[in-house]
């Protein structure tokens, strides 16, 4: 992003006020914000269920659909939808079950991102444009969002949002505990078909202005640092919502003001958010285990 004709002033409403006088800020910071619920709400499920590996893969594999997509001369939207949810149904053939077969899914998983990323470079070297293209595909462009796709991305956000509180609920129980919930009633095959799908959606949706790799950080890291500081599930998504948005808006913010690219800031404060959250973590379990040894170390009353 290209830095400000001049720095910050310190005064955070006056230079708000002059970023926000800027149409393709608007945009971005409505783009982003939408992306940065959108995917710490899914991203919280996904780093629960322990399928990171899954999600880092669909957010990949919307580079090759969009490459393939701009060789065929059609739209890049278009072959992010057809390549996520194509690889989102492929891993959902595998059933989620311990031993064996996670060890598959993870095989089936990494073969998926392996043999499209290798497509997704077949199909820069076969299009004859420039392949300036490709840094944008990877990383993404807030400098060029469009009111209609911020509008696109409100829709499909809604539809996703509201599909995954339909089902949150049993989503949870079947994350936490599979077979149980299973022997409840609860369908926990469909869901897991269900929540890939959504993710490939969002992934999809989101890749065309984030890049399939920034995709992903907003994907894990508020949602890892949320569930180091908290188990409890309401607080913990919440906090990755308003973790993801914070981080964004800071991104965005600080580039405003820099040349240099957007997605260096998002991922330095998303990890350094993730690492504070797990030294404190680290620091109050050791902090408690003193207090509890502290007692048992004293001597009794009367004791010679």
């Amino acid at each position: 992003m290209a830095a400000a004709e001049s720095g910050w002033s310190w005064n955070v409403f006056a230079d708000l006020a002059r970023i926000w006088s800027y149409p393709f800020m608007v945009n971005a910071f409505w783009a982003g914000t939408v992306v940065a619920v959108l995917a710490a709400a899914l991203g919280w499920f996904m780093v629960l269920r322990r399928q990171s590996f899954v999600g880092h893969t669909l957010a990949l594999v919307g580079f090759p659909g969009a490459a393939g997509a701009t060789l065929l001369g059609v739209s890049a939207l278009a072959g992010y939808f057809a390549f996520c949810l194509t690889a989102a149904l492929v891993i959902a053939a595998v059933p989620r079950r311990s031993g064996f077969a996670g060890a598959e899914e993870s095989a089936l998983t990494g073969t998926v991102q392996a043999f499209l990323l290798a497509c997704g470079y077949l199909f820069v070297a076969l299009y004859r444009g420039s392949l300036g293209g490709v840094n944008a595909l990877l990383f993404g462009s807030f400098l060029g969002i469009t009111a209609t796709q911020v509008t696109v991305l409100v829709v499909v956000a809604l539809v996703v949002l509201v599909a995954l509180a339909a089902v949150g609920r049993r989503l949870l129980f079947a994350s936490v505990d599979p077979d149980v919930a299973a022997g409840r009633g609860v369908r926990v095959r469909r869901l897991s078909v269900l929540f890939l799908l959504l993710l490939a959606t969002a992934t999809a949706a989101t890749s065309q202005i984030t890049g399939t790799l920034l995709v992903f950080a907003l994907l894990v890291m508020p949602a890892a640092t949320a569930q180091a500081l908290t188990a409890h599930p309401g607080i913990g998504l919440a906090l990755a919502v308003l973790l993801a948005v914070v981080v964004t808006w800071l991104a965005l913010l600080v580039a405003f003001y820099s040349p240099y690219p957007i997605g260096f800031f998002l991922t330095t404060f998303a990890f350094g958010g993730y690492v504070l959250a797990r030294a404190g973590r680290a620091a109050v379990l050791a902090l408690r285990r003193h207090s509890r040894a502290a007692p048992a170390a004293q001597p009794a009353v009367g004791t010679p």
